[in-house]
């Protein structure tokens, strides 16, 4: 369980989905660099086929999952590593893998989904935004948008970050995202800019609306509950035109306000065996 006081400078327990996110990006690296020495054009192609690009996000849509996995160099990669194992970690042990998972990938998807139809719908008229050449890929992202999210819940909190420096957490998170806008605004690559706003922005978003137990769990208890709605009236229609039906024929029957027969004076009115 993670401490409720400051973090130390041990790394968190490698374990859960945070762990296999870690070593899932690991894999598409090595497999990356391996296979350069036999084909040497294969690593491009791979990425130009699963990295964002705006132009052709939606004919490929899987670019919108699979942009963090695609490395942008080896030291960005291992600290972006490093960085979601210190954090990803923390918010897994604290809220559970099923909320940790849905924030990851509601995250990525609807940060890239929102910064493709932004690029898209501004780019001729902010030439900044423009969707022709731009790109976007690496966990960088991701791993800043983890950290406000963690800032959110913890601003306060003191903790060391990289075993570098120690401030709060709201400090540390605020000044990540303002050095890698800055980055990407030296470098000319604004549409990634975009997206590691975008993607922090679903982040913070999906902690306000998601319950503890994550999306899926609200959504499948509010499903069941307009399901069982939906038969319970059904079941009261069909009491009625029962009760009508034995009126008809004389009888008086007695219906409980779920739809259910009361009638039978040898048994319990409260057994609900026989109460359907």
């Amino acid at each position: 369980m993670r401490s409720n006081g400051p973090i130390l400078l041990a790394l968190p327990a490698f374990r859960g989905l945070t762990r296999k996110l870690i070593l899932f990006a690991l894999v598409v690296f090595v497999a990356l660099f391996i296979s350069s020495f036999i084909l040497p054009g294969f690593p491009l192609t791979m990425a130009e086929l699963f990295s964002l690009h705006p132009l052709r996000a939606f004919p490929l849509i899987w670019q919108f999952a699979t942009w963090p996995f695609i490395p942008d160099s080896l030291l960005g990669l291992l600290f972006a590593l490093l960085s979601l194992w210190y954090f990803g970690s923390s918010l897994e042990d604290e809220r559970g893998t099923r909320w940790f998972g849905e924030l990851f990938f509601f995250s990525v998807v609807g940060g890239a989904l929102l910064a493709t139809i932004l690029s898209l719908i501004l780019g001729p008229f902010a030439p900044v935004l423009s969707p022709i050449r731009a790109t976007s890929n690496g966990l960088w992202p991701i791993v800043i948008a983890l950290l406000l999210v963690y800032a959110r819940l913890h601003p306060d909190e003191s903790l060391s970050f990289n075993f570098i420096f120690r401030a709060r957490a709201k400090y540390i998170a605020a000044g990540f995202l303002l050095v890698y806008l800055i980055f990407d605004v030296l470098y000319h690559n604004d549409f990634d800019a975009l997206n590691a706003v975008c993607t922090a922005l679903f982040a913070l978003f999906f902690v306000q609306i998601a319950p503890r137990k994550g999306l899926r769990h609200a959504f499948a208890e509010r499903w069941f509950g307009i399901r069982n709605a939906y038969y319970r009236s059904k079941r009261r229609r069909a009491a009625k035109k029962f009760t009508v039906y034995m009126r008809k024929q004389g009888k008086d029957v007695s219906i409980d306000e779920s739809g259910r027969y009361l009638g039978l004076d040898d048994k319990d009115p409260t057994d609900k065996r026989h109460m359907n």
